[in-house]
C-alpha cells in the first residue's frame, strides 16, 4: 500500500545587496536623528516601535516624506520603493527613536488597504498615514486563544447597511492612541480548517461601545490594552476586502509584519551602548554582530521579494523566529555582564538593560509564538 508523501517547500533566501543609490538617504536620516538627540527631543528605547509613542516625531517624520513612502501619489504618498522605506526603518530602529505612533500603520495596513481595500477606504485614510495623522492599532489576538489565531471569538453579525461586532481582543499595542482598530472578526461558519469565516473590519474609535483597558507592563509603561466590543456597528464601507477573505488577507499581511528589521534591530540601541563602553568580552560582541548581520542580510532578501510582488510568508516566518531569539540573547548578554538594571538610573545602560528586561519576553510572543512559527515553517517543508 503506497503511503502519500506531503509536498516540500524550499525556502530559498537571495542573497540582495541594497541599491548604493540609497545610501545618501542613509545618511540624511542619520544627521536627522543625531541633530534630534543633540536637541533632546527623544530619549532612546530599546523596543521602541511598540513602547515608544511620540506624535511630534512622527509629524516630523510625516514632514520630511519619511511616511507612506510606498504609498502611491494619488493616495498622499511619495511613491517610493520598499527598500526605501527599509533604509529610514533601519535607522530609526537603530537610534531607539519613538515610532510606535505610526509603525502598525505604515508598515501594515497601508498595504492592506492598497491591496484588499476600496477605493473610498485608500483616499480616505492612506493620506493620513502619510501625514502621520491616522494612528492604526491592528486586533487580532484574543484572551484564551494564545497564537491560535484560527480560534477568533469576536463576531460580526449581518445588520442592515453592516455589521454589529461582539467580542474581546488582548495585547493591543496602541489602540487606546489609536483612530481606528483593524479588526479580524467571525463572520460565518469556520469550516473545516477553521480558517474560513474570517473577515477583517476597520473599526473607528472612540466609540461608546467600546471599552478600552490598559495592560501594563512590569516596568508601569502601557502599551498594550484589552478592547471589548460590544455591539458595534461597523458599515459594510469599512469591511476590508471581501468578507469571508480574512484569513488569506491576513496571511499576506503578516509577511510585512514578521520580516522587517523590527524583528532584528529592537536590542541594537543596548547592544551599541554595550559596545561602547566596552562591557562584554570581544568573542561575545563578535558572535551577536555577526549574527545580527545574517539575520538582516536574510531581512533584505525579504524586502526585495515583497517589492517585486511575492508574498514570502515562510521566509518571513524563519526570520522572525530567528531574530526574536537574537534580540533576547542580547539581553541575557548584558545581564550577564553584572550591570544592575534601573529604570530610573542616570547611567543610560542601566535604563536601557532595565527597558529591555521588561519588554523583552513579549519579543518570541507578539506576531505569532516562536512555536507556532515553526509550526508554520514545518509545514511548507513537508515534515509535519
Amino acid at each position: 500500500m503506497s503511503t502519500a508523501v506531503p509536498s516540500k517547500t524550499t525556502v530559498e533566501l537571495v542573497p540582495e545587496l541594497l541599491p548604493a543609490e540609497l545610501e545618501p538617504l542613509r545618511a540624511e536620516v542619520r544627521s536627522f536623528l543625531a541633530a534630534e538627540l543633540a536637541a533632546g527631543s527623544f530619549t532612546p528605547k530599546p523596543d521602541c516601535w511598540v513602547i515608544h509613542p511620540d506624535r511630534a516625531f512622527t509629524r516630523k517624520l510625516a514632514a520630511r516624506g519619511w511616511l507612506g513612502m510606498a504609498i502611491p501619489a494619488r493616495y498622499g504618498g511619495h511613491e517610493k520603493s520598499m527598500l526605501e522605506r527599509f533604509v529610514i526603518s533601519e535607522e530609526l530602529l537603530a537610534a531607539g527613536a519613538p515610532v510606535n505612533l505610526h509603525w502598525g500603520g505604515d508598515r501594515q495596513i497601508a498595504p492592506a488597504l492598497l491591496n484588499f481595500g476600496t477605493e473610498e477606504q485608500r483616499h480616505r485614510f492612506l493620506p493620513r498615514i502619510a501625514s502621520g495623522e491616522f494612528i492604526a492599532a491592528i486586533g487580532l489576538s484574543e484572551p484564551d486563544s494564545g497564537s491560535d489565531l484560527a480560534s477568533v471569538r469576536t463576531r460580526g453579525a449581518k445588520v442592515d447597511g453592516g455589521w454589529k461586532v461582539t467580542g474581546t481582543k488582548i495585547w493591543t499595542s496602541a489602540a487606546h492612541l489609536a483612530d481606528a482598530i483593524v479588526t479580524l472578526v467571525r463572520t460565518g461558519n469556520a469550516g473545516p480548517s477553521r480558517h474560513e469565516g474570517l473577515t477583517q473590519m476597520i473599526i473607528e474609535v472612540p466609540d461608546d461601545r467600546i471599552v478600552i483597558r490598559p495592560i501594563y507592563s512590569l516596568s508601569g509603561e502601557h502599551h498594550f490594552n484589552e478592547v471589548i466590543f460590544d455591539d458595534v456597528f461597523v458599515p459594510d464601507a469599512m469591511v476590508l476586502g471581501q468578507v469571508g477573505s480574512g484569513w488569506q488577507q491576513i496571511t499576506a499581511e503578516l509577511a510585512f509584519e514578521r520580516s522587517g528589521p523590527e524583528r532584528i534591530l529592537s536590542t541594537t540601541v543596548l547592544l551599541r551602548q554595550l559596545a561602547r563602553r566596552n562591557a562584554i568580552d570581544p568573542p561575545t560582541l563578535g558572535r551577536l554582530v555577526s549574527r545580527m548581520w545574517s539575520l538582516r542580510e536574510a531581512s533584505i532578501s525579504i524586502a526585495f521579494a515583497l517589492t517585486s510582488g511575492q508574498a514570502p510568508g515562510t521566509a518571513a516566518a524563519i526570520v522572525k523566529d530567528l531574530g526574536t531569539r537574537f534580540e533576547r540573547e542580547v539581553v541575557e548578554a548584558a545581564r550577564a555582564t553584572g550591570l544592575e538594571p534601573d529604570h530610573r538610573s542616570d547611567d543610560p545602560l542601566a535604563r536601557l538593560l532595565a527597558q529591555a528586561i521588561t519588554s523583552s519576553p513579549t519579543a518570541t510572543l507578539r506576531g505569532g509564538t516562536n512555536e507556532i512559527l515553526r509550526g508554520v515553517i514545518a509545514r511548507a517543508l513537508g515534515v509535519r
